[in-house]
């Protein structure tokens, strides 16, 4: 089945989203340390100073409740030279990462250390902090450890920050990544830009005549091989459904609405879609629904080029001719 003419298609795809969480009642306590421009750590049971602060102590599992203070100036412990900048780095020059034990503290915390040159820094070097003048509670609320053996006095803090129990940090992840689309999804894909729903036929074993959309290049079941593409209507029928009511971030569509399973006529796997132009309460089982399109203009290489699917007014199906697709 493979066409000469089908153009491969290749996009740059990015998933992203924000990872948020409390730091509780111990890192917090180091959180607020920054803000106010200096650091604590937390002292063991044996007397060990941990920066930054631990929970629990490594020995007997109990909660740590003696929070120290620590100075901001300390030790080079070890470090290595990063050369290449990458996104998110404090600086966009070559740079030295180090361990650098606190004077108070007797483990190492891991920061950046700006010099010159990699023979600018060595082990056993004096450094310290400098601080930021907005600062919210995160580690590079210290911009960076300088050579020097003095303490440097942050400033008063000009962020505004609220005035929670526990700090609140959200960090933003980006995976990004480049897809290469199959025959079968490029067609697939360039019919929805074009209005057309395109699907595939199994040629031969247990999915013999089964028709998948969005379309597959080989059956799932034994391996058969996809013989044909086939056009389908852009009608079909509800076969399970839910109604979303609850809100969450990002959300475009205010709830209540539904998200359903569509079996479109002629084909034998339904695919999930939204259901509007009707009232949540009245979606159901065997209903018949047709695609909305966007307008041409708005298409795209994407399900988006369909805003959703809406009743047609026809009777619903009967139970029999979608039950095995449930």
């Amino acid at each position: 089945m493979p066409d000469p003419k089908t153009a491969i298609l290749t996009a740059e795809l990015s998933n992203t989203f924000s990872y948020t969480r409390s730091l509780g009642p111990v890192l917090s306590r180091f959180a607020f340390g920054l803000r106010d421009g200096h650091i604590v750590g937390s002292r063991s049971a044996d007397g060990t100073v941990s920066v930054p602060p631990i929970e629990y102590d490594a020995a007997s599992g109990a909660p740590i409740t003696d929070i120290v203070d620590v100075a901001s100036v300390g030790t080079v412990v070890t470090w290595s030279w990063n050369p290449d900048h990458i996104d998110g780095q404090p600086f966009d020059a070559p740079f030295a990462w180090a361990l650098i034990r606190l004077d108070g503290a007797d483990t190492a915390l891991l920061h950046a250390v700006k010099v010159g040159g990699p023979a600018d820094i060595e082990t056993g070097m004096r450094v310290h902090a400098v601080w930021r003048a907005a600062r919210s509670g995160r580690i590079d609320d210290i911009a960076y450890f300088a050579p020097g053996d003095s303490a440097e006095q942050a400033e008063p803090n000009t962020a505004e920050n609220p005035d929670d129990e526990n700090v609140i940090i959200t960090t933003p992840i980006t995976t990004s990544i480049i897809h290469s689309a199959t025959e079968e999804e490029s067609r697939y894909l360039e019919g929805l830009k074009a209005g057309k729903l395109i699907g595939t036929r199994i040629g031969s074993g247990v999915d013999a005549g089964r028709v998948y959309f969005p379309p597959r290049s080989v059956s799932p079941a034994d391996g058969a091989p996809a013989v044909e593409h086939v056009e389908l209507p852009d009608v079909g029928t509800v076969t399970t459904f839910c109604i979303v009511n609850v809100p969450f971030q990002g959300q475009r569509i205010k709830p209540p609405y539904v998200a359903a399973y569509v079996l479109l006529d002629g084909s034998d796997i339904p695919f999930l879609h939204l259901i509007l132009d009707a009232p949540a309460d009245e979606v159901r089982m065997g209903m018949r629904v047709q695609a909305v399109w966007v307008p041409d203009a708005e298409r795209e290489l994407s399900m988006g080029s369909i805003s959703h699917f809406r009743p047609t007014g026809e009777p619903d199906a009967e139970y029999d001719t979608y039950r095995e697709f449930l």
